[in-house]
């Protein structure tokens, strides 16, 4: 929510009227230097949104805040260009509205675009939450980061490595949603307080690593794109894309990491297809590459990588994993049921990769039960055992 510099305003005065850590109000203004506020100057307030009222006869500031249990100074805030001594009926002032409700709905076939639509509706509400671009897709769809929290220990999150396990992106985009709530709402989830967290580590999320397989799966190959003939023609001539795991080039993002690639591709197709093909070589698909880089870059203390199915959560690579890891898949096996698995006859995956090259935890979280993709039905449960996990990689 916008608010405008009047005399007297300060962070710490925002912080006060509205109820919300200073911090929050802090990291919501990067660009402002707090020393040197202007009168007029705009400002941002998270977890608000102000909504339009029309002026009725013997309306008055005062009143309008009365009735809607809000300090007057709130509603002069949001509406610097009103005089609050000459209001007119039928003039249109904004009221502010605290969000106490989620903006993702993720009980939906969400595709690339519900994904953006949420994305750019929540960084509007909460602009501390960062929004980066890790890179571009094989079709130029950009793929997202979201960074929310200053704390030194650097967490990641990724979910729809694979297209058919597309449910995992608004699992985790619900999550985003529930801890920014929390944040500005300053309630518990499940009796934690996450405000120490925010403080303590830095959450990195890249909700949809392939936003084309995604659409794929979804919404089908467009009629008139230029690569539907090949992907049918990969897909043994369907155009029932269900079963599709791919990237839009027939590539298995999660073989194409350097952790014993090799070994991976021997066992595996040779020629691209709807899964498991890892290409001609490691990180040669832009996806990958993306995820790759914004690693490097990061600096990640550990890495979850949510997929779908088997309720189980890898956890080693080759004996490379550090004691830490045991130790912490073990708290996700207690928050969420799930079986904690060492090791398993698969190569060249993400966390493996990870392992390898950083000897830190990484972790392969298989959410719920069935054949992919896993339906709709199935959300709310796999939420309430994901919550756990979500929650721990941050407090442990």
């Amino acid at each position: 929510m916008d608010v405008y510099v009047m005399p007297g305003t300060s962070f710490w005065y925002l912080s006060q009227l509205f109820s919300i850590p200073l911090r929050l109000i802090m990291d919501s203004n990067r660009d402002v230097d707090s020393q040197y506020l202007a009168i007029g100057q705009r400002l941002r307030v998270p977890g608000y949104v102000t909504v339009n009222y029309q002026i009725q006869n013997g309306d008055s500031l005062w009143l309008i805040a009365q009735r809607n249990n809000l300090p007057v100074e709130s509603l002069f805030l949001v509406n610097s260009n009103v005089n609050p001594n000459a209001l007119q009926v039928g003039q249109t002032i904004r009221i502010p509205r605290r969000v106490t409700w989620r903006i993702v709905n993720g009980k939906q076939n969400y595709d690339y675009q519900s994904l953006m639509n949420d994305l750019w509706s929540l960084i509007a509400v909460y602009p501390f939450m960062r929004m980066t671009n890790t890179g571009d897709s094989v079709l130029g769809n950009n793929i997202p980061e979201l960074l929310v929290g200053n704390g030194a220990k650097r967490v990641h999150y990724n979910a729809s490595f694979h297209a058919n396990e597309w449910i995992t992106t608004p699992i985790l985009m619900t999550f985003v949603n529930d801890y920014l709530l929390s944040l500005t709402n300053q309630n518990s989830i499940r009796g934690l307080s996450t405000f120490p967290y925010y403080l303590q580590a830095m959450l990195s999320v890249v909700p949809m690593v392939n936003p084309d397989g995604v659409d794929l799966v979804i919404n089908g190959a467009p009629e008139n794109a230029p690569w539907r003939d090949q992907v049918v023609q990969w897909n043994n001539g369907s155009t029932d894309f269900s079963n599709w795991k791919a990237n839009i080039n027939g590539v298995d993002l999660n073989d194409q990491f350097p952790a014993k690639w090799e070994e991976e591709r021997d066992r595996n197709p040779k020629t691209p297809g709807p899964r498991d093909y890892g290409g001609e070589a490691p990180l040669t698909e832009p996806e990958a590459i993306a995820i790759a880089q914004l690693t490097r870059r990061r600096d990640y203390a550990r890495v979850l990588a949510f997929h779908t199915q088997g309720q189980v959560i890898y956890w080693g690579f080759q004996n490379m994993e550090p004691p830490e890891s045991e130790i912490l898949v073990n708290e996700f096996s207690r928050v969420s049921g799930y079986e904690p698995v060492q090791t398993l006859d698969s190569y060249a995956g993400y966390k493996d990769w990870f392992i390898q090259d950083w000897r830190r935890p990484g972790f392969t979280v298989e959410l719920g039960l069935g054949e992919n993709p896993l339906p709709l039905s199935q959300f709310d449960e796999i939420y309430e055992d994901a919550l756990g996990i979500f929650l721990a990689g941050l407090y442990m």
